[in-house]
């Protein structure tokens, strides 16, 4: 099954599959600097607080993910996979990547400004 996923932080969407982590579906956004870090619920960069929805947790290390904190919704969106459709809230280190404010105007694969002349699709 296919789920929307929604970033309360941005107010952005993407889709994830009941198979694929979130993390693995959030890269798809295109954001450079996503921390990933290791991938296997052991390093806590990728903490997200679930609002709204129902999900799956693989297993993760508590010195990353405290009872308390996974008791308020967080988890490991390398370790998170949906059953519904989501709304998340990026927290920890991930926000400073996918939640700082994209300029208008520029061509991110290359990083500069467009030029007049090409049309935008």
């Amino acid at each position: 099954m296919h789920y929307d996923i929604t970033i309360a932080n941005t107010g952005e969407s993407f889709g994830c599959t009941a198979e694929q982590s979130l993390l693995s579906a959030m890269e798809r956004l295109g954001r450079k600097g996503i921390p990933v870090g290791c991938r296997n619920g052991g390093c806590g960069v990728c903490k997200v607080r679930v609002r709204e929805g129902s999900f799956r947790m693989a297993k993760m290390s508590r010195a990353v993910l405290s009872l308390g904190e996974q008791d308020s919704g967080c988890t490991l969106a390398c370790k998170t996979f949906p059953d519904s459709a989501l709304v998340v809230e990026i927290v920890g280190a991930m926000a400073r990547a996918v939640c700082a404010p994209r300029p208008s105007g520029f061509d991110f694969e290359f990083k500069r400004p467009l030029s007049k002349n090409r049309q935008e699709t």
